[in-house]
């Protein structure tokens, strides 16, 4: 294993060390102001078609920027990932309802089954905007993920198949936002990194 990979499986034990350590009141309170940011800026308020993560306990929340998109009408994409690889799409989801419906994985998110025909982003007019979750973030807007490549596979694909490749925001905890990172050269820089602070 090279010194990068070292280096960076060494600070995710280390966030995620941090991230157990918040308290539910503290991610709540964190995760409200991050959403509230979100639906203020001007490229969420912009977007047609947007993917949202949905969250996992050591995520910013994400259900009021999922419930906002679909009650203004726009095309909501969520990511569909392949535990067995680094494979991952991003599927239509088109009410609060279907989502409520959706299963969980081992990973306690919703999702639906990877064999389940949907309406898949790039395969319908691409995305203009990506909220992408992460384990840790530069101010420079590098991201370290958990460590599959699932985002910087998919941001790759986005790149080479859309025209005008889609804005990238990240959420974070204010805890997740460090003065640099460990990067390689396969890590795709983010857009713009929200967070509490």
């Amino acid at each position: 294993m090279n010194a990068i990979k070292t280096a960076k499986n060494l600070l995710r034990q280390e966030l995620k060390a941090k991230l157990n350590g918040l308290s539910n009141e503290e991610k709540a309170r964190q995760s409200q102001a991050v959403q509230t940011k979100v639906l203020q800026h001007d490229l969420y308020k912009k977007s047609k078609r947007l993917s949202i993560f949905l969250s996992m306990h050591d995520e910013i929340n994400t259900d009021l920027i999922l419930r906002d998109a679909l009650g203004a009408g726009k095309a909501v994409y969520i990511p569909r990932y392949d535990s067995k690889s680094t494979y991952m799409d991003m599927v239509r989801l088109k009410s609060w309802e279907e989502y409520d419906a959706l299963p969980m994985t081992k990973w306690k998110i919703k999702q639906p089954p990877l064999d389940q025909d949907r309406e898949q982003a790039l395969g319908s007019g691409g995305l203009d905007l990506i909220l992408v979750p992460g384990l840790g973030f530069s101010k420079a807007g590098h991201r370290m993920g958990r460590g599959r490549g699932y985002y910087d596979t998919y941001l790759a694909k986005c790149r080479a198949a859309q025209e005008h490749p889609p804005n990238t925001i990240a959420l974070a905890f204010i805890e997740q936002v460090l003065p640099e990172i460990p990067i390689e050269e396969t890590d795709v820089p983010i857009d713009i990194i929200l967070s509490a602070e």
